[in-house]
C-alpha cells in the first residue's frame, strides 16, 4: 500500500464509549453513540458518510446481515461497505481497506466502527477454534492456547515473571488515568497482586488475561484533500500497513511461539524507512500479556528471548521511552467483545491528536498499532497485523 506513504488518506476523528460490564445498550445502540461522537466535531451528519467498515459482534452473530442493519439504523447510505472477521486484527485491517477504497474513489468519508455487548448477550460458541479437535481433549478457548504458547516460551527462554508483572502494572496505571476504562479495573496493581492472581491455564494467571465487557469505538477517514477543504487541521495518517493470515501454513517452523509478526513487523517498518527504535508508542494487541512479549521480540524491539530484559530496562509508562498501551490496553481497560481491536487503535489516535489528558505522551510523532486474530489449533494465532500511524497537527 505505497499510497499510504504519500499521506493521501487521513483519520480525522475518533470516538469511544465507556467500557462496562452488563450495560443496558445493545451493540447497535453503542454503534449509534460512536457515530454521533465521531461526526459531531466534524460538523457532519450520517448522510455525509458514504463508506462503512464494521467488525463482527459476539452479541449479534445470529444476524447474517449485521452491516446492513447498522447502516439502516444509523441512517448511512454506503457506496462501499465491508465487515471483517479477523478478530482483534479487524479494526486496523478495516482502516487499511477503507484507505484503499477512498484512494480508489469508491467513497470519500468512511466510518470504521466496532461495537459489541457480549456481557448483555453472547451468541458465540466459545469452546474452540477447531471444536472437532479441541473439545475432546479439553483444549478449550484462548486461555488454553496462550497457556500452551507460554509453556513453549518458558521451555525455551524461561518466562520473565518480573517483566510480565511490570507490564501488567504499567497498563493498570494507564487505566487509572483513563475515564473510559471499565470500573472493575479502577484500583492499583502490585507485583504481589500479579504473582498471586489465580492460575487459570498454567502458566497463565488471571491477570495475564483480558476481561470481556461491552463497548464501542471508531474512527472517521477521508482523503487529505477533503479534510483540508473542510478545514480539519488535526489529522493522523496511516502510513504503513501489513498483515498476514495462516502464517507458516505448511507448519515448517517447529517453534509455535513464532508468529506472523516476524514477517509483517519488519515489513511495515521498512515501508516507512524506520527501525523499531524510531517508534514513539506501541499500542500492542494484548488479549494476553505474553502476546506483547512475543510482538516486542518478533517486530524487532529486542532479540528473541530478551523481551523480559527489554521491559525491565525500559520505561513503558506514558512518560517513558516506549509507552505501551497507555490507556490500559485491553488487559486493564476491558475487551469489548469483537470490538477489541479498536481499543488500542483509538488510544493511539487520541495520543497523536494530543487529547489523552492526564496520560498524554509528550509530543508523539508516531505510533505502532497491532492486531491479532483467531487462535488456531496447537499453533500460533491466525492473523498478525501491523499499522504505523503518524501525526500532523499543523494542517
Amino acid at each position: 500500500m505505497k499510497f499510504l506513504q504519500q499521506r493521501e488518506v487521513a483519520i480525522v476523528s475518533f470516538a469511544e464509549t465507556p467500557l462496562m460490564r452488563r450495560g443496558e445498550k445493545s451493540a447497535v445502540e453503542l454503534a449509534a453513540d460512536v457515530l454521533q461522537e465521531l461526526l459531531q466535531p466534524l460538523g457532519l451528519q450520517p448522510k455525509d458518510v458514504n463508506g462503512l467498515a464494521l467488525t463482527m459482534a459476539q452479541s449479534e452473530l445470529g444476524d447474517p446481515f449485521w452491516s446492513n442493519l447498522v447502516a439502516e439504523t444509523l441512517g448511512i447510505t454506503p457506496s462501499w461497505m465491508q465487515i471483517a472477521d479477523m478478530g482483534g486484527a479487524s479494526f486496523i485491517a478495516n482502516i487499511a481497506r477503507a484507505s484503499a477504497a477512498i484512494f480508489a474513489g469508491m467513497c470519500d468519508v468512511v466510518a470504521c466502527m466496532a461495537a459489541d455487548a457480549p456481557t448483555r448477550q453472547f451468541l458465540m460458541r466459545p469452546a474452540g477454534y477447531r471444536q472437532e479437535f479441541a473439545d475432546s481433549v479439553g483444549y478449550s478457548g484462548p486461555p488454553m492456547v496462550f497457556g500452551l504458547l507460554s509453556s513453549a516460551y518458558d521451555a525455551k527462554y524461561k518466562l520473565p515473571l518480573d517483566a510480565l508483572a511490570k507490564l501488567a502494572i504499567a497498563q493498570r496505571d494507564g487505566a487509572l488515568l483513563n475515564p473510559l476504562a471499565c470500573e472493575t479495573f479502577k484500583k492499583p496493581l502490585t507485583v504481589d497482586d500479579y504473582l498471586n492472581s489465580r492460575m487459570i491455564a498454567d502458566p497463565i494467571r488471571m491477570l495475564d488475561c483480558v476481561m470481556r465487557c461491552d463497548g464501542g469505538n471508531g474512527v472517521v477517514l477521508m482523503s487529505t484533500q477533503k479534510a483540508q477543504s473542510l478545514g480539519i487541521q488535526t489529522r493522523v495518517y496511516p502510513t504503513a500497513y501489513r498483515e498476514i493470515s495462516n502464517f507458516d501454513a505448511q507448519q515448517t517452523i517447529e517453534d509455535i511461539t513464532v508468529s506472523g509478526f516476524s514477517q509483517v513487523g519488519p515489513q511495515a517498518l521498512a515501508d516507512v524507512k524506520m527501525k523499531a527504535s524510531d517508534i514513539h508508542m506501541l499500542h500492542a494487541y494484548d488479549d494476553f500479556l505474553i502476546a506483547v512479549l512475543l510482538q516486542l521480540e518478533q517486530i524487532g524491539f529486542c532479540k528473541p528471548g530478551e523481551s523480559g530484559t527489554f521491559i525491565q530496562k525500559t520505561d513503558i509508562s506514558y512518560k517513558g521511552m516506549l509507552p505501551i498501551n497507555t490507556g490500559g490496553g485491553q488487559i486493564s481497560a476491558g475487551q469489548p467483545g469483537l470490538a477489541n481491536g479498536g481499543v488500542n487503535c483509538v488510544e493511539a489516535v487520541r495520543q497523536l491528536m494530543g487529547q489523552a489528558g492526564a496520560r498524554q505522551v509528550k509530543q508523539p510523532r508516531n505510533a505502532m498499532v497491532t492486531g491479532i486474530g483467531a487462535m488456531q489449533y496447537a499453533r500460533n494465532w491466525a492473523t498478525s497485523a501491523v499499522m504505523i500511524l503518524e501525526g500532523d497537527h499543523h494542517g
